[in-house]
């Protein structure tokens, strides 16, 4: 099992250079949840953490990061290349190396790609085998700042809205269909900047590779990955164009929509907030699982709908340039697990 969570956010708009000029704390409140059906079922099962989000302690030193929630934590250490995955109510650590990482995420997502590829053959798709003419990709990048203002956590912020839309190269979204990205991003000039932040993850991304997403884990991203190869062109763009932004994000949300030709027009529905589990027997709980898949089978059944993949937000609670050794150190008396 993949233990690391990948926490490099695709708005790593500020960092389109990698430095480490000064140290940087957050607390922060972070919210993952997948779309369709999937999406549901881990919300379903996902507890207090898929519901109001998880809220963690961020701090950046040097080489090292430390992500700190009431139960878990994690240590990354570029010039080790190793993670540190904490129990905390256990007081136990084990360690992952990036090698291993990168190993089990191919392995991930070669597992993505064959369900995918197994999936299509019993709907009677022909499977998919690499063209040499294989369509290519043209990728849009749209930054707009909006007058819109809005207090959050006592910080005075402008949004500015971030749409990054991957098509079919010489068509338009609507005849070839594709991928959107949209982001909102609540800005202030008046906190200490993140900027240390975005930058470990870009140097954490590089070190390993490709596009990872705040509070998704690596099965995660790659059974999206496999599923929507459109996302990675549209995340390198995002790190690769935002830098065009000022200010520190105290609130960042992202929205990640597939949408089929003809559809573009379309507003995707929201996924559902995750529900208050409800005490019931494995009959009631398998009931709800087979009214869930036979109400995805009919919307699928009809025309082609905007579909959200999935959706994500980062709200920065309290910021600080406040960092000794020993925010991003093991604690105190927890010892390594086999």
């Amino acid at each position: 099992m993949i233990r690391a969570r990948v926490l490099a956010f695709v708005i790593i708009v500020s960092a389109a250079t990698a430095s480490v000029s000064a140290d940087v704390r957050s607390d922060q409140r972070v919210k993952f949840q997948l779309g369709g059906a999937i999406g549901k079922l881990v919300n379903m099962f996902g507890g207090k953490g898929a519901r109001e989000g998880v809220t963690s302690t961020v701090a950046v030193k040097g080489d090292r990061k430390a992500t700190m929630s009431d139960s878990t934590g994690q240590i990354i250490d570029l010039a080790e290349e190793k993670i540190y995955d904490l129990d905390i109510r256990k007081k136990t650590y084990k360690v992952t190396t990036f090698a291993e990482l990168r190993k089990q995420m191919e392995e991930a997502k070669r597992e993505a790609g064959k369900n995918a590829r197994e999936q299509a053959s019993e709907a009677g798709d022909k499977p998919t085998e690499k063209d040499p003419n294989a369509k290519e990709y043209e990728v849009d990048f749209d930054v707009k700042n909006t007058p819109e203002t809005r207090t959050i956590n006592s910080f005075s912020t402008t949004k500015s809205v971030v749409t990054v839309t991957v098509r079919e190269k010489g068509k338009t979204l609507d005849q070839s269909g594709g991928l959107v990205m949209a982001t909102d991003m609540w800005m202030t000039a008046s906190a200490p900047s993140t900027k240390d932040l975005t930058d470990f993850d870009l140097r954490y991304a590089q070190k390993l590779y490709g596009p990872v997403v705040a509070g998704a884990s690596a099965q995660d991203m790659a059974m999206a990955m496999a599923m929507y190869p459109q996302m990675k062109p549209a995340l390198d763009k995002m790190r690769a164009e935002g830098g065009k932004l000022s200010g520190t994000a105290i609130l960042t949300e992202v929205k990640m929509e597939a949408v089929p030709p003809g559809t573009a027009s379309q507003t995707a529905a929201a996924p559902p907030p995750p529900e208050e589990p409800k005490k019931r027997g494995l009959g009631g709980m398998l009931g709800g699982l087979k009214k869930m898949a036979e109400g995805a089978e009919t919307r699928n059944s009809g025309k082609p709908e905007r579909a959200v993949i999935m959706t994500t937000s980062i709200e920065m609670l309290k910021l600080t340039t406040d960092v000794d050794a020993a925010s991003v150190a093991l604690p105190a008396g927890f010892t390594q697990s086999k």
